[in-house]
């Protein structure tokens, strides 16, 4: 079972599995996310980090175990930035306000939509590039508009797969900072990241992945040179520094030439 919160339980995996096309990605995987959690997912490429996304989105069911999530969950999803067409000819504001929710009798969009898209851009700070291309967007300005698709849905769980994935120290930091100030306001947050050091250490709490879950806690009871090589099968040192934990490849064995007689 994983999950740091103690507050009511919005999502529930038990046991459970997931297969594409017969190839079982995810075994036995038990996971709980609580209103007051904030928790990243690492492993590498192929773990199934994004299948378990998947899973607590529904939009892939399980081939073994249960699904449960809260009746009348608000869930919202930021996928990877590279899953993106961004020469689709739409503006940031267009492109957020897509995501506003359906069942309007009328296909247009409403005055208080309209001021509602304005202010979550103005939250994020991208209220500047409402009417730019999508495709004329930074990295940073591009996952900024992508969490504010996400928080026009006002959710209570956020999912996000690899938010930093391809951006800059700075864009990080920032992105870490906004996710932060999104928790602190109330929402859920899970969110897989392969950036051990710059993402995954800040974290209050992990889960290490690699079809099944290998261990979940802490930062500091999980980022271990044992845990790590279960989770990657690679042995990686762990270093201390200003009270953080570093992860470093282990250096390979250097190879002594022979020498000729």
């Amino acid at each position: 079972m994983t999950g740091t919160g103690v507050g009511p339980e919005l999502i529930r995996l038990d046991k459970v599995a997931a297969s594409y096309d017969h190839h079982r990605v995810l075994e036995d995987v038990s996971f709980h996310v609580h209103e007051d959690q904030f928790t990243g997912i690492v492993g590498p490429s192929g773990a199934g980090k994004t299948t378990l996304l998947r899973l607590l989105l529904q939009t892939l069911a399980p081939v073994a175990g249960t699904v449960w999530r809260a009746p009348g969950l608000r869930v919202a999803y930021v996928p990877q930035l590279e899953t993106v067409n961004w020469n689709f000819p739409i503006t940031v504001f267009e492109c957020v306000l897509m995501s506003r929710k359906t069942g309007r009798l009328m296909p247009w969009a409403s005055a208080p939509e309209k001021d509602k898209v304005a202010e979550v851009l103005d939250r994020l700070g991208i209220a500047d590039l409402a009417q730019r291309h999508i495709r004329e967007l930074s990295g940073g300005q591009q996952q900024r508009m992508f969490l504010a698709r996400a928080l026009l849905r006002q959710p209570q769980v956020l999912l996000l797969d690899e938010p930093t994935s391809g951006v800059d120290i700075s864009t990080r930091h920032d992105i870490l900072h906004l996710l932060a100030d999104l928790h602190e306001d109330g929402v859920a947050i899970v969110l897989t990241t392969h950036d051990l050091n710059g993402m995954a250490t800040h974290l209050p709490h992990l889960v290490c992945v690699n079809h099944r879950i290998v261990a979940d806690g802490k930062p500091s009871e999980v980022i271990t040179p044992t845990v790590l090589e279960n989770t990657f099968g690679a042995r990686m040192e762990v270093l201390e520094h200003l009270g953080m934990r570093v992860v470093v490849d282990e250096a390979p064995t250097p190879v002594t030439p022979k020498l000729r007689s």
